[in-house]
């Protein structure tokens, strides 16, 4: 077992905290961020980056990273942390995978995030579309490399399987949270299903596996080290740990505010534990710095 330093991780009450210094965000700058910015605007082009506002997206931008929304706005699942719209989804559009392909190409894009909602209506959870989505990016663009950030089809491995058989160079999947608040968190989620998908993914040959983590639920110490053990042990090679913020009233408070120090040392144990990077902080979202990802 690796050394673990004491990492102050509170539980505490639900009312509403305000937000610290160390959550300002600074305006995006520089040439290629102006560039993907102008093209975005012309084409009216789509990213997550921007619906979601991401705290990175200027950094992202810069360093040619874009993130790519699938399989509509409107997700099956009502995750108590996700200010996606729930309900019933519209129908599939089959077109999506050359759109999303000529909005990469457009943009320039080196490496493309694609994530979608949980279409769980659907016989193949929208894998036909995810896998569709990589070959049409590839066509296009040989030279850009992806990463995936699927849901969990349900478990069901034949829908998995159509990710691995498109290989996209990183496969993600978040866990989101500690084992004890999934069902909070998550709702429809399993933990442990989760943990499957990722092993599954790597047995099967895909090079590098992905997973995230969100502070700030109420989870303990303890809990995020046991989280980070089970991803490990699942052979996940990139983690990513970063604050919850809540979207708006409706969703789950944030019990607390984690500080900077408390992610710089889970990025310490999470490097002694054995993944190849941890990205580790308060504005950290599933795809910052995901270009690095692949060395």
């Amino acid at each position: 077992m690796v050394d673990q330093p004491d990492v102050k991780i509170k539980q505490g009450a639900t009312q509403r905290v305000k937000k610290p210094k160390w959550l300002r965000v600074k305006l995006p700058t520089g040439e290629n961020y102006k560039n993907v910015r102008g093209l975005v605007d012309k084409y009216k082009l789509h990213t997550i980056c921007e619906s979601g506002h991401c705290p990175n997206m200027g950094e992202c931008w810069g360093a040619g990273t874009a993130t790519f929304m699938i399989l509509g706005n409107i997700c099956t699942r009502s995750c108590g942390f996700c200010n996606v719209a729930t309900g019933r989804p519209l129908s599939v559009d089959w077109e999506e995978p050359e759109k999303v392909a000529r909005s990469v190409k457009l943009m320039k894009i080196k490496h493309a995030v694609l994530t979608s909602v949980d279409r769980d209506d659907l016989a193949d959870g929208g894998s036909i579309i995810w896998k569709e989505t990589v070959h049409a990016i590839r066509r296009l663009s040989p030279n850009t490399t992806m990463e995936t950030l699927i849901p969990d089809f349900k478990g069901e491995l034949h829908n998995v399987d159509r990710i691995i058989e498109a290989n996209p160079e990183i496969v993600s999947h978040n866990i989101e949270t500690v084992r004890r608040l999934t069902r909070k968190v998550r709702i429809q989620a399993q933990f442990d299903r989760s943990l499957s998908v990722l092993k599954y993914l790597k047995e099967k040959g895909i090079r590098r596996t992905k997973s995230g983590i969100m502070l700030g639920l109420g989870e303990t110490e303890e809990e995020v080290l046991d989280a980070m053990k089970d991803l490990r042990e699942a052979d996940v090679d990139v983690l990513t740990i970063g604050q919850y913020l809540q979207p708006t009233s409706k969703h789950l408070p944030v019990v607390e505010f984690i500080t900077p120090e408390v992610f710089d040392r889970l990025k310490e144990i999470g490097l002694k534990m054995g993944f190849i990077y941890v990205e580790s902080g308060p504005l950290v979202r599933s795809s910052y710095h995901a270009e690095k990802h692949l060395v």
